[in-house]
Formats: structure tokens, C-alpha cells, sequence
């Protein structure tokens, strides 16, 4: 299919009010966000409506959309991967709102797998959103398997099959144990809303990454869940290698 070189001038007028440049501070490149766009979502057989946005991590610097768009067609996005975030209510001004970090999954979140809790922990997101009333959920897709992507994934689930741990499949592999950087989305976070957050983990690092980023973070939301023997060990590891906060030990103690 011929790529096209001049785009009708109505197309370019659609797009530009729905892109975003938010510039790096370092001065090496840019996100373009694009969005919103109505996102209605089916949760356990009810609809609930989010406005979906995706950004895309580029060099180049400018606002000249049009010329973006042209180069589209020809860099083959779809062997990449773009993050995007999923927003209900109204996010920007709420005095209060849920966020979810949540690492692209695609065995736990595509395929329902139980080695881990992630498609668990999406769901329950997403609905946790929708019940508060005003929330994020960004879905980073550069962090697959902690950052070590989905082939690299698919060998440490080798390991683990013989005897390694989670962490320890990932240093064996020649990784470190998480990798995952979040720098991105809390950009795209900034670019939304500017009043305090409350985080849907149980990972300290992103409450960490969050705060070092001058962000308000005035309270935390813990997701434990879908425990079974499948996934034990995996929750275990989380705790007890990982740093990840269990409060009044919700986790691992039911079937």
C-alpha cells in the first residue's frame, strides 16, 4: 500500500486537537499523547465508559503533527509497543482519584494465566476506577516480565519450572530482578492531573518513583488476590525478595 505524502487538510485538523506535546526536560525528544477518545469498556457484564489515551516516545521535537503522521505508515509501529492509559471521571479536577501503574502482562492480562496475579489485578483496577469514580489506570507495555520483555519472559518461565524463583530466573538470565522504569507515564501523569493521587499497589518502588518525581501521593490502595497454587510462590517472592508491602497479611493465605 503507497504511503501518503499529503493528508487532507480536514484529517489533520481531527488529529491536532487530539494530540499532546509534552516536551522532555532533558531536551532529548518528546511524548505525543493522543487522546481522549471514548473507551467504553465491558466490566463483568456492565459497561463502564473511560476515555483512552496513548503516547508514543519520540526524538523528534515539534509540532507540526502533520509531519508526525506522515512518518507513521513507514516506522512499523506495530513490531514496537505504545503504553496508553484508560481514564474515568473527571480526573483532572476530582479532589480525589485512584491510579494504577500497571506492567503489560500478556500471559496474565491476554490469556487469563494464574502463575501470576496480573490479570487479576487489572480487573479489580479498572473496577476499584470506575466504583471510586474517578481514576487512571496506565498500561506501560515496555514492562513485560519486569522489563525484560516476552521472549526473555517466556525463558525465566523455563527456569522457574525447574526450581528458580522469580527473582532469581531474571539474574540468571542476566537481567536485573526489575528493570521497569516509570518515568514516562508519570509525564503523562503530570500532563493530567496535578492534584494528589492515591496508588493502587503494592509495590514500593512505584510509590517511591512517584514521590521522587515531586508527585503527591496521599495514600495507597493494596491488591492482593486470585490466590491459588499456581501462584503462591510468585506472591511469596514478591514479599519476601521483592519489597512488596503486605499489610495485615492479605496475601497467600487463600485458596
Amino acid at each position: 500500500m503507497p504511503v501518503v505524502q499529503s493528508f487532507d487538510p480536514k484529517v489533520i485538523s481531527l488529529l491536532q486537537e487530539k494530540i499532546k506535546l509534552i516536551p522532555s526536560a532533558e531536551g532529548d525528544g518528546a511524548i505525543y499523547l493522543v487522546g481522549p477518545i471514548k473507551l467504553p469498556v465491558n466490566l463483568d457484564g456492565e459497561t463502564a465508559e473511560f476515555k483512552w489515551y496513548c503516547w508514543l516516545n519520540c526524538k523528534e521535537v515539534t509540532e507540526n503533527f502533520e509531519a508526525i503522521v506522515a512518518k507513521l505508515s513507514a516506522s512499523n509501529l506495530a513490531e514496537l509497543q505504545q503504553s496508553s492509559v484508560l481514564v474515568h471521571g473527571d480526573f483532572a479536577d476530582d479532589a480525589s482519584a485512584l491510579i494504577r501503574f500497571h506492567s503489560i502482562c500478556h500471559t496474565g492480562d491476554i490469556f487469563g494465566s494464574k502463575r501470576c496475579d496480573c490479570g487479576y489485578q487489572l480487573k479489580q483496577s479498572m473496577k476499584h476506577v470506575v466504583e471510586h469514580g474517578s481514576g487512571a489506570i496506565f498500561y506501560l507495555a515496555n514492562h513485560e516480565g519486569r522489563g525484560i520483555g516476552l521472549f526473555s519472559k517466556a525463558l525465566a518461565y523455563i527456569l522457574q519450572e525447574n526450581g528458580y524463583d522469580t527473582v532469581d530466573a531474571n539474574l540468571q538470565l542476566g537481567f536485573a530482578d526489575d528493570s521497569r522504569d516509570y518515568g514516562d507515564a508519570i509525564k503523562v501523569l503530570k500532563s493530567l492531573r496535578t492534584k494528589p493521587v492515591t496508588l493502587i499497589t503494592n509495590n514500593p518502588k512505584k510509590l517511591e518513583a512517584l514521590r521522587q518525581a515531586g508527585l503527591d501521593v496521599e495514600d495507597r490502595v493494596q491488591l492482593w488476590g486470585d490466590v491459588s497454587d499456581y501462584n503462591r510462590n510468585y506472591l511469596e517472592t514478591k514479599i519476601q525478595r521483592s519489597g512488596h508491602l503486605n499489610d495485615n497479611e492479605r496475601c497467600c493465605n487463600n485458596d
